[in-house]
């Protein structure tokens, strides 16, 4: 009976997510070799060097993973989400005031030669109460209790690592908004954040006038949509967005007609023009919804306004919120400046090693840029770069592949689950993990700003081994204990 009990047990386990997860973590161990091996000439196992300390990261996160699995009940994670929430919110507040300071933030703690995040764990203590919450029978993301409670939950950690100027990790909560589509938010919300970056970047890289241009197009055409007026958008709200767009153009091309071109350039501005379309369209669309009854029209509208106003504040954000060194990450990847040798090395480094490594790669500690030391960061945040030169573009693609394996399996046992805790719990994983993957990824090729986050399981560091690792098991655990009454 033991014996049938233990091969029950056993068999339970979603083992393909175990080998998932030991292959990533042992090319990770093998990369963090590579990319310190010329500094630090020692074998893999050296605990001196950063491959040595690695190894003892992973082998006390197989123990970690070993108790969530067979020692720990599943069922406590639930009941004891609430207590480790707080403790989590208590020490990412401690450590602002008695943590140490790397590198502009004071999110570490230190002890001896030990140093640890809390803003790692915070993910996970984040997805278990998030798990709790919404598994709660009655409970609907639609009514406005719950959703300030859930968006509560989510932004009290969030807003104290911002405070910690670790953007990375806040960055990284904004994935959990995929879970709460999952879970009924609407998909609006999702096109809304969309647009706001849209406009961001407009703004920064075209000018405002644009931005509200393409936000009067934008709001048009959802309202033309929503009433099936397709042919009235087209005959009467595009020619006037093609006419405004020529706006500036045709100012331009006036005053150059003129014996003093200031004249008009300096009286007639075309955001006048934008401006009386604007409230013209408002007053036009506020008929509209008032005589149709129309929720939607009237959302579109605080929509639009809100989107001018945000257009309006994007300088003061940029200028006044934003730190000094984000604002140069952000000018670097979107053009404006161009700083090869300041803030733009890293990512510069990183693509030359990425782009020399071919399809194939340069073969293992074989990388020019890696052996000489010419991207910083490279067992950190900067790992993707060592594989791309070392394996081509064959080991990343791999690399991904396993990534995207990892993520699909667990949104495929959360969607396979019974109970709503798992699931929830599941799809938080599968976000948080993704949001490192994109922005990591992407920062090492020059898509996203560079703001310091780990690659899961294969950046050199213990606290994100450790939270990496016992989010994935507390999952694992959780469909193995669903799975062994099937």
């Amino acid at each position: 009976m033991n014996s049938y009990r233990e091969n029950s047990f056993l068999k339970s386990i979603d083992w393909s997510l175990v080998v998932t997860y030991l292959l990533l973590v042992l090319i990770g161990w093998v990369n963090i070799y590579a990319s310190v091996h010329s500094s630090e000439p020692a074998s893999i196992f050296d605990f001196s060097c950063r491959s040595g300390k690695q190894f003892v990261w992973i082998v006390s996160a197989l123990g970690i993973a070993t108790a969530i699995l067979f020692i720990i009940n599943p069922r406590a994670w639930e009941s004891l989400s609430p207590l480790i929430y707080a403790a989590t919110i208590l020490l990412l507040v401690a450590v602002i005031f008695l943590g140490v300071e790397v590198k502009g933030s004071r999110s570490w703690f230190e002890f001896g030669p030990v140093r640890f995040q809390p803003a790692e764990i915070s993910k996970i203590a984040t997805s278990l109460l998030l798990a709790t919450v919404m598994s709660q029978n009655g409970y609907r993301l639609t009514t406005p209790r719950n959703f300030i409670l859930t968006a509560l939950i989510i932004l009290i950690p969030m807003a104290i690592i911002v405070a910690q100027s670790e953007t990375g990790s806040a960055l990284v909560y904004v994935g959990f908004v995929f879970m709460l589509y999952r879970e009924g938010l609407s998909g609006w919300i999702l096109f809304m954040i969309g647009m706001a970056i849209l406009l961001f970047v407009l703004t920064l890289t075209a000018s405002p006038y644009v931005s509200m241009l393409v936000l009067m197009g934008v709001a048009s055409l959802c309202c033309a949509l929503e009433s099936g007026n397709m042919k009235k958008w087209a005959k009467v709200i595009l020619p006037i967005m093609v006419f405004l767009s020529f706006v500036p153009a045709l100012i331009k091309w006036g005053s150059g007609l003129l014996e003093n071109p200031e004249d008009l350039t300096g009286n007639v501005k075309p955001m006048y023009f934008f401006a009386m379309t604007a409230v013209i369209g408002i007053f036009f669309y506020a008929y509209r919804a008032y005589r149709d009854r129309s929720l939607f029209k009237w959302g579109a509208i605080a929509s639009f306004i809100t989107g001018i106003l945000f257009v309006l504040s994007v300088d003061f954000l940029f200028n006044d919120v934003l730190q000094d060194h984000q604002r140069k990450r952000i000018e670097v990847l979107l053009g404006l400046k161009d700083d090869p040798s300041g803030v733009g090395y890293n990512v510069n480094q990183s693509m030359i090693a990425i782009g020399s490594g071919g399809f194939t790669g340069k073969g293992f500690l074989h990388g020019t840029q890696t052996t000489y030391g010419f991207v910083p960061e490279q067992s950190t945040d900067f790992i993707f770069c060592t594989i791309g030169e070392e394996w081509g573009f064959v080991g990343a693609a791999a690399v991904i592949l396993l990534y995207a394996f990892l993520i699909g399996r667990i949104l495929h046992d959360a969607e396979r689950s019974r109970e709503a805790f798992t699931r929830i719990y599941g799809y938080c994983v599968a976000c948080c993990i993704f949001m490192h993957l994109f922005i990591n990824i992407g920062m090492t090729m020059g898509l996203v700003p560079v703001i310091g986050i780990p690659l899961p399981l294969l950046s050199y560091g213990g606290s994100s081994l450790w939270s990496f690792t016992a989010m994935i098991f507390i999952f694992i655990a959780l469909d193995r204990h669903e799975k062994r009454y099937l």
